[in-house]
């Protein structure tokens, strides 16, 4: 039975110390540490390495697929403008698989020891270090996992010349999506757009963490009424 006073110890690795949190789990996680310098997940040097992404590793690796895919769209008849089309329906359809993923599955409530640990593992150690640089973007490892069953089923639903540039263009709205999210962390936008959308994240980490479930977009929190509501003297501003 897992203690109720548990607590954990920072100094050593956390991946297998959040499980025994418990209920007092998503309380713990949302108290976040704020620091450039990310904790020890694993004892072992190999899983604790493979837990730390440099931002520029993704669009190095997944730009290359991406255009890839796009010219075997391109080869099955799509004209070049066709399959730009595609490509843009795609990261349409990304910005809802963002909202969603975050909404539903990055900050589903879990208990239980395995089902705190893999939380801290998929989402929770961002919110509990927000500014670990490392830890920030989706390793290609886990991002090439996730994209079987989603290639899988583009596949399935769409016609055999569109789906490779609509996998295309989804995977497109993930690099978008990760350097995006990088730079509302570590960024320094002075004004504009990006001023705006990083207020909006940073608000979801250090104050409403149950709205603004978007990265790239706050579209879907206005469709399904979880954009965080703004204060008086927010809009004054």
């Amino acid at each position: 039975m897992v203690s109720k006073t548990f607590t954990v110890d920072m100094d050593k690795p956390l991946v297998f110390q959040v499980g025994h949190l418990g209920e007092a789990y998503d309380k713990w996680v949302h108290q976040p540490i704020v620091s450039k310098v990310g904790p020890r997940f694993f004892s072992n040097d190999v899983c604790e390495l493979l837990t730390r992404t440099k931002w520029w590793v993704i669009p190095v690796v997944w730009l290359p697929v991406v255009c890839w895919v796009v010219s075997i769209s391109i080869q099955r008849g799509l004209t070049p403008i066709e399959a730009a089309s595609t490509v843009v329906g795609g990261i349409f359809i990304w910005t809802f698989l963002e909202y969603s993923l975050h909404r539903f599955l990055f900050h589903m409530k879990t208990k239980s020891y395995w089902g705190n640990t893999l939380h801290y593992l998929l989402h929770g150690c961002h919110h509990k270090h927000p500014m670990d640089s490392l830890r920030l973007v989706f390793p290609p490892i886990a991002t090439a996992i996730l994209c079987v069953p989603i290639w899988t089923l583009i596949k399935i639903l769409s016609p055999p010349p569109m789906a490779p540039a609509l996998f295309g263009g989804g995977l497109l709205g993930y690099v978008m999506y990760d350097c995006t999210h990088y730079f509302l962390h570590h960024g320094k936008p002075s004004k504009g757009y990006s001023q705006i959308l990083k207020k909006y994240h940073l608000n979801h980490h250090f104050k409403v963490h149950s709205k603004g479930f978007g990265i790239t977009s706050s579209v879907w929190d206005h469709v399904f009424g979880t954009f965080p509501a703004i204060k008086a003297s927010d809009k004054s501003r």
